[in-house]
């Protein structure tokens, strides 16, 4: 029985470390939110931006979506819609 009490204060301990580690958990990924949401903001601040200037915003995510592409990825994907056009009959 000389083994519960201390047992206890290192369970205490324990429970106290995983309290704060659980709470700069929650703390950094709020920050990390905060971050993106201002991120976001910026992101459509260019948008807009390039919208101003005459840019098809449509093109442009397209293009960001190709660019994050690997290589043969997109050449796959490419090789693909130029076969559904072509049996659409919709290119040469």
């Amino acid at each position: 029985m000389s083994d519960i009490p201390n047992d206890q204060p290192l369970s205490d301990a324990a429970a106290g470390f995983a309290k704060e580690q659980l709470k700069s958990f929650i703390e950094r990924i709020e920050r990390l939110e905060e971050e993106k949401k201002s991120i976001v903001e910026d992101i459509k601040d260019v948008f807009s931006e390039a919208k101003g200037t005459g840019f098809d915003t449509t093109a442009l995510r397209e293009i960001l979506r190709i660019r994050k592409q690997d290589a043969d990825q997109r050449a796959e994907q490419e090789a693909i819609l130029d076969l559904y056009l072509q049996a659409l009959g919709m290119v040469g």
